[in-house]
């Protein structure tokens, strides 16, 4: 049955290019049927902006993510502006990287940032917090104990220069609210004003670095204290109290919940409001963790049995991570009702600061590099559909970011000492940063449903869905087709405008599991093609197993 489904995939893939290889006025002649899908674009109905900030990233002292990934080191023989990798530098630049957030992950609730600071040489070393591996693993020793040669004045040269914004978690596990206090002005206090800012000026920053967002901890349910809502609650007020700001007005960000723990949501806004409502106001983000692992159906809910591989799947195991990725949906709109049960004015907004797919180990293209795996065409869907969800709802989610950048989880690319990759989702990113900054409008899409067995038994899954923004007479829309043998023979209609001329760009390949390397890093590439079509209605082929964005210019 396997073998014939990808037969069947890779008939149907052929044909679609070279249905798209031709105008898109000769496509629809092409077409055998009627379209099954049809897109309503309605422009009058504007659902917000949609922050360039969730398309943020992610950076932890963990496996090969900052050594390595990040960080080369200024005498390397590995191309770096100032010790930073170029690769990586060039590449974020390319995708508008907006914000970044550091040091962690369970990482920052061990980290005191003042030993990442000074002298290189001077900087203490210590157990990195996740230094749970043997020697026998092949890991350097450079990830299982923490250098500090990677502090924050190197990621605040980072941000700079890939034109991004600092969001740094701070420690509230085990450094007191004083040394909060103290890291924010290290980083935003005048130039020559403070002694912090003259040790700042030191390592070479004489002006300071206007650090907005500010994390108050990190999944302060577990790894980050072990709190229970209330009690975190009392702590974020103390280490949010009268915090100087030097002329940067500061975004706190609170350590939320852990998927769809409700009580963590209304717990902590039930303890905050006991104290003072007003003080709704001094919270940015309520941060929500999601990460989709178990695919066992409902088999267990053990952390390492419950995970599936990140290249040898079969089709039952693609749709199940899409099935819990596309569960955060839901997650967002249950958290944004609780938070509003106190906050009826939604002045807080909701952060999805870690999202993405689980696997079990095995997969990484560097032996001994803790928790990465190889992203598949399957995480491309997987983050496209995600993204497409922080589009549809930007009222809600103001900053996101997958986990993590390099070298780890979801990671846009891969990189081993000179070698280098972008990933399936770094093209993600690079195909939906149009979306930055647009208006989001409402997107009506209806599509037959995806077919599969599941466990033997028939199921299914939605067949189609994306967003759409537009900028002046600019519009954007992605679309997500997750089934496996299934074209979307689709009609686009943007009411009230003309489409007067059409670029598509596709994402997909005859392999459900193609994914880039070391050695073939270009195995799995967006594919560009003019559509030369103009009027009402565009029609064209949606292939299968696909991620599309379509950039439409409106008359």
């Amino acid at each position: 049955m396997i073998r014939r489904r990808e037969f069947i995939h890779n008939g149907v893939v052929g044909a679609t290019a070279l249905l798209l290889a031709r105008p898109a006025r000769l496509v629809s002649t092409i077409l055998s049927s009627a379209p099954d899908a049809r897109i309503e674009i309605l422009l009058e109905e504007v659902l917000g902006t949609i922050s360039p900030n969730i398309y943020g990233h992610f950076l932890e002292h963990i496996g090969g993510v900052i050594y390595d990934g990040v960080w080369v080191g200024e005498q390397s023989k590995i191309p770096n502006i100032d010790g930073l990798r170029k690769d990586l530098v060039d590449e974020m630049r390319k995708i508008k990287a907006p914000v970044v957030r550091y040091p962690g992950g369970c990482f920052a609730d061990s980290y005191d940032w003042r030993d990442g600071v000074g002298p290189a040489d001077k900087r203490p070393r210590r157990t990195n917090f996740w230094n749970n591996e043997d020697e026998t693993t092949g890991a350097p020793a450079s990830h299982r104990y923490e250098s500090n040669r990677f502090g924050t004045d190197e990621f605040m040269r980072f941000c700079k220069a890939i034109g991004c914004q600092p969001y740094l978690a701070a420690n509230v596990r085990s450094l007191p609210a004083e040394a909060f206090s103290r890291w924010v002005e290290y980083c935003n206090s005048p130039a020559g004003s403070t002694a912090l800012a003259d040790a700042r000026a030191a390592s070479g920053s004489s002006e300071p670095y206007g650090v907005r967002y500010w994390g108050v901890g990190n999944e302060s349910w577990g790894c980050g204290g072990n709190f229970t809502a209330q009690e975190y609650a009392v702590e974020f007020r103390r280490y949010t109290t009268w915090v100087p700001e030097y002329g940067q007005p500061l975004s706190f960000v609170a350590s939320g919940p852990n998927s769809d723990d409700w009580q963590w949501t209304r717990g902590f806004f039930e303890e905050i409001a006991r104290k003072d409502k007003g003080l709704f106001s001094s919270i940015f983000g309520w941060a929500l963790h999601y990460y989709s692992w178990n695919l066992s159906r409902g088999r267990t809910e053990n952390w390492d049995e419950g995970k599936g591989d990140a290249i040898k799947f079969d089709v039952q195991d693609w749709y199940e991570v899409l099935r819990e990725g596309n569960r955060l949906e839901s997650l967002i709109e249950g958290h944004w009702q609780a938070v509003g049960e106190f906050d009826s004015g939604h002045q807080v907004k909701l952060v999805v600061d870690e999202w993405g797919p689980w696997y079990r180990p095995g997969s990484e293209l560097t032996p001994g590099y803790f928790l990465e795996q190889t992203p598949t065409l399957r995480d491309a869907i997987f983050s496209a559909m995600t993204l497409d969800i922080f589009n549809r709802h930007p009222e809600k989610v103001t900053l996101a970011s997958p986990a993590q950048l390099v070298n780890c989880l979801n990671s846009l690319y891969l990189a081993y000492e000179d070698k280098f990759c972008v990933t399936p989702v770094g093209h993600i990113f690079g195909m939906y940063s149009a979306h930055q900054g647009g208006q989001a409008v409402r997107t009506i899409i209806s599509a037959p449903n995806a077919h599969y067995l599941r466990d033997d038994k028939p199921a299914s899954f939605w067949g189609l869905k994306g967003s759409a923004s537009v900028r002046d007479k600019n519009l954007t829309l992605t679309l997500v087709n997750p089934s496996v043998s299934e074209v979307r023979e689709t009609e686009v209609v943007v009411p009230g405008a003309s489409i007067k001329s059409a670029v598509m760009t596709v994402l997909s390949n005859a392999d459900l599991h193609a994914h880039n390397s070391f050695d073939q890093p270009n195995a799995l590439t967006p594919q560009v093609k003019d559509l030369q079509s103009t009027g009402r209605v565009l029609t064209l082929q949606i292939p299968p197993a696909s991620v599309t964005k379509l950039e439409l210019s409106l008359m």
